[in-house]
C-alpha cells in the first residue's frame, strides 16, 4: 500500500512541477516600440532597453518602428549601440503603412535582422539642416560614408546605403528584400518570431563576435515601454515646443525686467528657457536637470527669505518636478507616485516656513533694548539726590529715570526709553499695564 502512494505523489509532484520547469525555459523577447521622430529620448530608451536585455538575458531586442526620421547625432548613438549589442537586435517596421525613413533607415540596417510588415518603406535618408533645406556637401558624404559602413557590417545593400543618402531613394517592403536591403517580410510580431526561430546571427563588439542562434518560436514577449516620464520628455522634446518655450520665456523676463513685479515672469521665463534648450539638445537632459533643480532651490530659499503669495515656492515646485523627469531616467527614474508629492511637500513646506519667517519678523522683540520697552516694574528704591530709582527687570536691577516727573518708591512705571544704562520710565496705571510687575523677592 505503501509503494503505490509514494508512486501516486511522484507522479502529481511531477504534473505540478512540469508547467513551471516549462515556463522557466521558455525564450523570453524584450519588445519596445519607436512611434515618433528619434530624439536623445529615444536614444536613451532603447540603450537603457539593450541593457535590460543584456542583464535579464533575453533571447532577442525587439523593435517595432514607425518613424519620419530624427537627429542624426541620437541616431549615431542608436546605431552605435546596435553595432556592439551582445543580444540580438531585431527592427520591425510595422504596423502595414509604417515607415522607417530618414533615420530610422539607419536603425534598421544597424540591426541584427531587420523586417518589415507588407505595405511599409524604408529610405529616404538625406540629411536636411534645421529648416528644413538639403545639407551641404560635406555633410551628406559623412552621411553617405555612415550609411554604407552599415551596410557593409551587416552585409546588406550598399548601393541603396548611398543612393538612399545622395538621392533621397526609398523602397516597398518587397523591393527592400528582393535588394537585400532588410531580412524578411512578416506580417505580425507572431510570424516574425517564427520566421526568426533557428536563424543565426553574429552578435558583440568586432573584436569579440561570436555567432548565436536565435529561439524565438512561442517565445514570451515582455514589453519595454516608454513610460509616462519617457513620453513627457519626447514631448519636450519636440521643435515646436521649443520655439514655443524660447519664445515665451524671452518674453516672460523681458516682460519681469520691464516692471519687476511679484516674480512670475521671471520665474516662468527662467523655467521655460531651460526646457527649451534642452528641447533644441543645446543642452543635455542631465545638465537641463541640474539647472532646474538648482533654480528650485534658489526659489525655495527666496520664498523664505522674501514671502509673498508663494510665486517663488510654486515656481520651485514646477521646477522641481521637471527637475526630477529630467534627471533621473532609467534605472534611476522616480516614480511618479513618489516626485509628484514630493515636490508637493516640498513647496508647501517653503511656503510654511516662509510664512514662520514673516511671522517672526512682524512679532515684538524680546530681547536687548527693544526687549525691554513696554515693560512695568515698581519702584523699589530712589536717590533724592540724583531722582533716579532702581526697579527689577529681566532678572537683573536698573537705573531708571522719570521722562516728565519724579518717581517714587512703589511706584509702578512702564520703560519708554533708553539713555546709556538708564532706563526712561513713565507712570503706568494698573489697568493700562501690559507688562508685569518684576519682584526682587523680599
Amino acid at each position: 500500500m505503501r509503494r503505490p502512494a509514494q508512486v501516486l505523489l511522484l507522479v502529481l509532484a511531477c504534473l505540478f512541477a512540469a508547467p513551471a520547469f516549462s515556463a522557466a525555459q521558455a525564450p523570453t523577447v524584450l519588445v519596445t516600440r519607436v512611434d515618433d521622430t528619434i530624439t536623445p529620448v529615444v536614444a536613451d530608451h532603447l540603450a537603457e532597453g539593450l541593457r535590460t536585455a543584456e542583464r535579464e538575458r533575453h533571447a532577442a531586442y525587439v523593435v517595432e518602428v514607425d518613424t519620419p526620421g530624427g537627429l542624426l547625432q541620437s541616431t549615431r548613438e542608436i546605431v552605435q549601440d546596435f553595432l556592439a549589442s551582445d543580444v540580438p537586435v531585431v527592427v520591425h517596421v510595422t504596423p502595414p503603412g509604417a515607415r522607417a525613413a530618414s533615420a530610422g533607415a539607419y536603425i534598421a540596417m544597424a540591426a541584427h535582422v531587420a523586417a518589415m510588415a507588407p505595405g511599409t518603406h524604408i529610405g529616404a535618408g538625406t540629411p536636411v539642416t534645421g529648416q528644413g533645406e538639403e545639407a551641404s556637401d560635406k555633410v551628406v558624404n559623412d552621411s553617405v560614408a555612415f550609411a554604407v559602413s552599415i551596410a557593409e557590417q551587416r552585409g546588406r545593400s550598399t548601393r541603396f546605403a548611398e543612393d538612399m543618402v545622395r538621392k533621397g531613394t526609398a523602397v516597398s517592403d518587397h523591393e527592400a528584400v528582393r535588394t537585400d536591403v532588410v531580412d524578411l517580410v512578416a506580417p505580425s510580431r507572431d510570424a516574425l518570431l517564427a520566421e526568426l526561430d533557428g536563424r543565426r546571427v553574429v552578435v558583440g563588439p568586432a573584436d569579440a563576435a561570436h555567432e548565436v542562434v536565435l529561439h524565438t518560436a512561442g517565445a514570451q514577449v515582455v514589453e519595454y515601454d516608454l513610460g509616462f516620464f519617457g513620453q513627457l520628455r519626447q514631448l519636450l522634446a519636440s521643435p515646436e515646443l521649443a520655439f514655443l518655450f524660447l519664445s515665451i520665456g524671452t518674453l516672460a523676463v523681458i516682460y519681469e525686467l520691464a516692471s519687476p513685479g511679484m516674480g512670475l515672469g521671471g520665474v516662468t521665463g527662467a523655467i521655460l528657457l531651460v526646457l527649451g534648450f534642452v528641447a533644441l539638445s543645446v543642452l543635455p537632459f542631465n545638465v537641463g536637470g541640474l539647472l532646474l533643480l538648482g533654480l528650485a532651490a534658489a526659489l525655495f530659499v527666496a520664498e523664505v527669505l522674501t514671502p509673498g503669495v508663494g510665486i517663488f515656492a510654486a515656481g520651485g515646485t514646477v521646477s522641481l518636478v521637471f527637475a526630477g523627469v529630467l534627471l533621473f531616467r532609467g534605472e534611476l527614474g522616480v516614480d511618479p507616485a513618489v516626485l509628484w508629492p514630493t515636490a508637493v511637500v516640498v513647496g508647501g513646506g517653503a511656503v510654511f516656513a516662509g510664512r514662520l519667517a514673516w511671522r517672526a519678523r512682524r512679532a515684538p522683540a524680546t530681547t536687548g533694548d527693544e526687549g525691554l520697552l513696554g515693560l512695568e516694574a515698581v519702584v523699589r528704591r530712589v536717590d533724592a539726590r540724583t531722582g533716579t530709582g532702581q526697579v527689577l527687570l529681566e532678572g537683573a536691577w536698573w537705573t531708571v529715570r522719570g521722562r516728565e516727573a519724579a518717581i517714587t518708591p512703589g511706584q509702578r512705571v512702564r520703560v519708554v526709553d533708553r539713555e546709556g544704562l538708564d532706563l526712561i520710565v513713565e507712570r503706568a496705571d494698573p489697568e493700562e499695564g501690559r507688562g508685569t510687575e518684576q519682584e526682587d523677592g523680599s
